[in-house]
């Protein structure tokens, strides 16, 4: 079975690849020739990651799953959620939508948080299939660590004493909220080819 992630995240595809198995041949946005952005623009996560697969399978008739993930902070009734990479404007900078996130919380003593991501599948099953990983934790005052993307130098995971960016990356797949939903979606794939 072929199948399209819709991301060109090396990174993102290598993982999922190593999750899923050789037998189903993961391929990327640039692999079918697709270059566009592509829209974003629903109001859950659920509807972007949907949104993201439908446009590609539709326009390049392939199977694929999308995904999309937010940071939902307790205290600030689930924000960022489907606003994460855009939390302080259009410019999508992970410094500023930090520093603003620090700011909203900075009287907040509740300081717990989810990161989610929710995967679509699209073109296998009669309708869309939706995977969903969840990994609990809290924000810190102050930002910790080099690695990862995003959110990843003020989120502690439970359980844990290192945010996502003072983990190695083999660390944070182990447990990331990404990692879990990118499981389910392995084990289904594995169901459909064995």
């Amino acid at each position: 079975m072929r199948l399209c992630f819709a991301s060109n995240n090396k990174h993102k595809l290598e993982e999922i690849k190593n999750v899923v198995g050789r037998n189903i041949n993961i391929v990327s946005l640039a692999d079918i020739k697709c270059y566009e952005e592509l829209p974003e623009t629903r109001n859950t996560l659920e509807g972007n990651s949907l949104q993201k697969a439908e446009y590609v399978f539709q326009h390049y008739n392939t199977p694929c799953f999308a995904d999309d993930t937010g940071l939902e902070v307790d205290a600030l009734n689930g924000a960022p959620g489907v606003y994460s990479a855009r939390y302080a404007g259009e410019q999508r900078s992970s410094e500023d939508n930090i520093a603003l996130l620090l700011q909203n919380l900075k009287n907040d003593t509740n300081r717990k948080a989810q990161f989610r991501t929710v995967i679509t599948l699209l073109g296998v099953e009669e309708k869309p299939l939706y995977f969903e990983g969840i990994i609990r934790g809290e924000i810190i005052t102050e930002k910790r660590g080099t690695s990862g993307f995003g959110y990843d130098p003020i989120f502690i995971p439970e359980g844990q004493t290192k945010t996502f960016a003072e983990m190695s990356m083999d660390e944070k797949n182990q447990l990331s909220h990404r990692a879990i939903a990118v499981r389910k979606l392995g084990a289904y794939l594995s169901g459909i080819t064995v």
